[in-house]
Order: structure tokens, then C-alpha cells, then sequence
């Protein structure tokens, strides 16, 4: 009986295993469309890291940036910053929007300023 219960066990832990595993490859396979991975932080024009790309300077804690065009996703690596979006200029509008320090997404809407804030 002891070694049914073991091998029932050995069988979940495969199973559970496996799925992990297919779940990585899903997580592989929509972060390929995404420019590489690379520390700083970048916003961008159009989603999945594609169109016009402006770069973020994360020393410049606080300041209010207003971009010339909307950006709708964005890739931040960086251990003790993050950005906090804006849908209107100036730092302006209803909803901000937070990322961590280490984010790669598609915005929920158009973006149009944003501060570097600690994470």
C-alpha cells in the first residue's frame, strides 16, 4: 500500500510539473513579439514594445514629463524605481496608472506624462 501511495504522489508531482512547464512556454512564446529585455525603462508609441521608443530617465525622480505622442505599452527593469502614468498632459487625468520595477505590458489607454517614483 505504502508504495501505490508513493507512486500516486510521484504521478501528481509529474502532472504538476508538466503543466509548469507548459505554462513557461506560453510566457516564452508572447514575450518573444517584445523588444529584449534590457535595464532602464522605455516607453513606447504603439503595443508590444513596437513604434516610437522614448527612454526613460530613471534618475530624474519625481519630475513631471509630458510626451510628444501617447505611449501604450511599456518595458521597465529596474530594482528601486517605477513610473506612474498619466492619460493626460501635465500629469493630468482621473485614473493613473502604476507599473512595478520590473514590468513589460500593453496600457490600459493612451498615456501622455509620467514620473519616475520609487518602487
Amino acid at each position: 500500500m505504502f508504495a501505490s501511495g508513493t507512486r500516486l504522489r510521484g504521478a501528481a508531482a509529474a502532472t504538476a510539473c508538466a503543466a509548469a512547464l507548459v505554462g513557461v512556454g506560453a510566457q516564452s512564446a508572447a514575450a518573444a513579439d517584445w523588444p529584449a529585455l534590457r535595464e532602464g525603462a522605455y516607453l513606447y508609441s504603439g503595443t508590444t514594445g513596437t513604434g516610437t521608443v522614448t527612454a526613460v530617465d530613471l534618475g530624474d525622480l519625481g519630475t513631471c514629463h509630458t510626451l510628444s505622442a501617447s505611449a501604450w505599452s511599456l518595458q521597465i527593469v529596474s530594482g528601486s524605481t517605477a513610473l506612474k502614468l498619466y492619460s493626460g498632459a501635465d500629469c493630468t487625468g482621473s485614473l493613473p496608472w502604476r507599473s512595478g520595477s520590473l514590468t513589460q505590458t500593453n496600457l490600459p489607454w493612451a498615456m501622455l506624462s509620467y514620473r519616475v517614483v520609487t518602487a
